[in-house]
């Protein structure tokens, strides 16, 4: 944990009323039921998971239709953590990093017979982990350190029990307020794409950066914004399939990224509070808001850096 100035825990002191009405410090106890008081009274308890041998596709499905970011892998007996799937692991599949060996070199370039492969072959083995005895405290300093939007939560047996995503401790800090706004926490340097961008340069650039999202830029106009998600669903959804005719995975990955953007954008103003924006991104189950001024996109708030900022107070 950090220290304070005044030798306390950070994470004792994570929420501040600020302004003319400061309280000072509010513990997270006091926004948890006295009789849990731990990560567990936020977590989701029945958590969706798959075994080894269950196939990529199989488990990207599963991920789409429950519109999952990630997927804890267990042992099908005992549910033991063995792993997790996210959707960086279907971005790197898809030829972004590592795993697009298994797709090149084992199969020759043939996505079909890449994603028959057990999950075993991408999904994430060395995973970061909350114990059940874990406060909700130490769930935040390991999202904002770690940089991690889902940690699953093991019992001493290393048996799945929960999982706790940036959402949920999102909903715990944003009851705070806050005298921060968007332009105060936003992402001002953007890597953007363009409309015609092949996919694959797309994927590339996600997992080299590290990025969940790129924002799609024409002319400098905002035109919509590609997600992790989005790639990952084009890939559950099937639809991926419906537009080859090879089955080579240079066919899909060299379509523009236009093709996956859909639906109705959500943007904000950098004047908003962020409690605004939480309450945005809450109500709209979506992890990011581009930030447009005089309709040009200038940032980009996403549940990490909400989380974050609240974190900091």
């Amino acid at each position: 944990m950090h220290q304070n100035g005044n030798g306390v825990k950070q994470g004792d002191r994570l929420l501040k009323m600020p302004g003319t009405l400061d309280r000072g410090p509010v513990e997270f106890r006091s926004h948890i039921v006295e009789q849990e008081g731990e990560v567990m009274a936020i977590a989701t308890r029945d958590v969706v998971s798959v075994p080894r041998t269950m196939t990529i596709i199989a488990a990207v499905e599963q991920m789409t239709a429950c519109g999952f970011r990630r997927l804890p892998v267990t042992d099908a007996g005992t549910k033991k953590l063995r792993g997790i799937l996210t959707s960086g692991d279907v971005i790197s599949l898809l030829g972004g990093g590592d795993t697009s060996r298994l797709v090149g070199e084992k199969h020759h370039g043939n996505l079909i017979a890449a994603v028959n492969e057990s999950v075993r072959a991408i999904m994430t083995q060395t995973v970061v982990t909350l114990p059940d005895s874990a406060r909700i405290r130490e769930a935040v300093d390991t999202i904002v350190t770690k940089k991690i939007g889902g940690l699953p939560i093991v019992d001493k047996l290393g048996v799945l029990v929960g999982i706790v995503t940036e959402r949920d401790v999102l909903r715990v800090l944003a009851a705070e307020r806050s005298t921060l706004h968007v332009e105060d926490v936003m992402s001002q340097s953007l890597r953007v794409t363009a409309p015609d961008c092949p996919i694959a340069t797309v994927t590339h650039d996600m997992m080299k950066y590290r990025f969940r999202r790129l924002p799609v830029v024409s002319d400098d106009v905002l035109y919509g914004i590609v997600t992790a998600t989005d790639l990952m669903r084009y890939l559950g959804s099937r639809e991926v399939f419906a537009r080859m005719t090879t089955g080579n995975v240079a066919e899909v990955t060299n379509l523009p990224v236009r093709i996956l953007i859909a639906g109705e954008l959500t943007t904000t103003t950098p004047e908003k509070s962020i409690n605004e924006a939480a309450r945005e991104m809450l109500e709209k189950n979506i992890g990011a808001l581009p930030v447009i001024e005089d309709s040009h996109l200038i940032g980009l708030v996403t549940e990490f850096d909400l989380v974050r900022a609240f974190a900091r107070g």
